[in-house]
């Protein structure tokens, strides 16, 4: 463990906790290129929801994604699509820091959904912040091959942060999960 990456990941946790940040999670229909959200969480500081929705792609959903979040296209047939989502997404990110685990792959989601419903890409990512990457520096488990603090699953950091929330791989508890590792993080000393 480096001690002082520990506290400065604990000084960064809790800058971010002063900034009041909205914290987001998304399932999707896979990993790969053409893959699309098919739900989306946005949780605020204080815990409350903020969104909780269904969103139908305009593909299918692979199997080890279905298996992981149990999505059905069945679930999804009433859902509205992306384009319909978005302005309410974008409004609640709008001016505020968002905090998301693994914010690389949730980025490049929206980013392949917009693409998928036409949509161009404009939101600023300046005020994003990883919890995965932020986590690692605070666990500091190195990994000498990539030169840099190992991730940790969601459900890692869960279990080694002792909380007691779920991860179940739907958004709404993901996304509340991410918001007390955070927490936990800031809290530590």
């Amino acid at each position: 463990m480096n001690a002082p990456a520990r506290r400065e990941a604990i000084q960064q946790a809790r800058f971010y906790l002063e900034q009041n940040p909205v914290y987001l999670d998304t399932e999707t229909t896979g990993t790969g290129t053409h893959a699309e959200i098919v739900e989306i969480s946005i949780v605020d500081h204080d815990g409350s929801t903020l969104l909780d929705t269904l969103v139908r792609p305009r593909g299918p959903i692979e199997a080890g994604a279905q298996r992981v979040h149990g999505i059905t296209a069945g679930m999804l047939s009433d859902a509205p699509p992306w384009e319909e989502v978005w302005p309410q997404v974008e409004a609640l990110l709008r001016g505020r820091y968002v905090g998301v685990y693994n914010l690389d792959f949730d980025l490049r989601m929206m980013q392949q959904s917009h693409q998928r419903a036409w949509l161009k890409w404009r939101h600023p990512q300046a005020n994003f912040f990883c919890i995965m990457k932020l986590y690692a520096r605070f666990y500091g488990q190195w990994n000498p091959k990539r030169r840099s603090y190992r991730w940790q699953s969601l459900d890692d950091a869960r279990a080694q942060c002792g909380l007691a929330l779920p991860n179940s791989h739907r958004a709404l508890a993901d996304t509340q999960l991410t918001r007390a590792v955070l927490h936990f993080i800031a809290q530590a000393g």
